[in-house]
């Protein structure tokens, strides 16, 4: 029995990660600058950056049609027995809703799974879902994994300005920080698949801080655990002061990910955060 596990663009693997662990991505699509660009594919995050620094409009975000999910599952299906597909929260974007009505088609051979995260917290998602198959796991089985490590990962991190979140309607329970003082900076988490306040601080250093911390805190209660970093374009830096932070601390590392076009134009420049798994549920 083979399992082909298919993902979509929000989870910021790149090209060299979904090919490592045999996923297949179906990327979103960014409306930017009068034209509609398949995420990943034809804009990069940091044109996407470039452009919002000239001044171009905000752009808007859309994912793929149940038809594009069809044909994805069409294929996939020609070498495998079943598709586990696993996606970007619900409460995020209507991607997973496309993936549920093209599964229809399919009967029982397609499972779509709604992981209630997005960037690394989808992705890692991913790659377990890849390594579990793998193992010979069935599909039952890999979404009550999913599931359980679902129940207690976490993502902290920070944005430069709510202003992006606010604009694009994906804010949940961190409204309340709007409209805060000079230089504070809003650490947030994602909650039963929702943008949620996790706090506040005072400027860049507590802000790197608090992730270092909170890392250091998860790793502890969990007795290790699989940690990714991720950040947009130009938070680069940020990633290699939290590492250097966390020197001494031994955990399952997963690396450095750029946030992609579509969480990057809800995320906005100069965020940066940390994904936590559990190594075992």
């Amino acid at each position: 029995m083979t399992i082909a596990i298919v993902t979509d663009s929000t989870s910021d693997l790149n090209p060299h990660l979904c090919e490592q662990y045999g996923l297949t991505s179906v990327p979103l699509y960014v409306l930017f600058d009068g034209k509609m660009h398949r995420d990943g594919i034809d804009l990069k995050p940091a044109e996407l950056f470039a452009g919002l620094k000239a001044g171009k409009k905000t752009p808007s975000t859309s994912q793929p049609s149940p038809a594009e999910f069809g044909e994805v599952y069409r294929k996939a299906l020609e070498t495998a027995d079943e598709v586990l597909s696993v996606h970007i929260s619900g409460q995020l974007s209507g991607t997973v809703g496309s993936a549920r009505l093209a599964a229809q088609e399919f009967g029982n051979k397609v499972t779509v799974l709604d992981t209630k995260s997005v960037s690394m917290g989808l992705g890692m998602r991913a790659i377990r879902a890849a390594e579990l198959a793998r193992a010979g796991k069935s599909v039952p089985e890999i979404v009550a994994e999913l599931e359980r490590v679902g129940a207690v990962a976490d993502i902290r991190f920070t944005v430069d300005t709510l202003d992006f979140l606010r604009i694009n309607g994906r804010i949940g329970g961190a409204q309340a920080l709007l409209g805060g003082l000079l230089n504070i900076k809003p650490i947030l988490t994602v909650k039963d698949g929702k943008v949620e306040s996790g706090g506040r601080v005072r400027g860049h250093k507590k802000a790197m801080q608090d992730i270092m911390d909170y890392v250091r805190k998860y790793v502890a209660q969990h007795g290790g655990a699989r940690v990714s970093f991720m950040c947009t374009v130009g938070g680069e830096e940020y990633i290699r002061e939290v590492r250097a932070g966390l020197s001494d601390l031994k955990f399952d590392d997963l690396g450095d990910h750029t946030i992609g076009a579509v969480v990057g134009t809800h995320a906005g420049p100069g965020t940066m955060g940390a994904t936590l798994e559990p190594i075992t549920a």
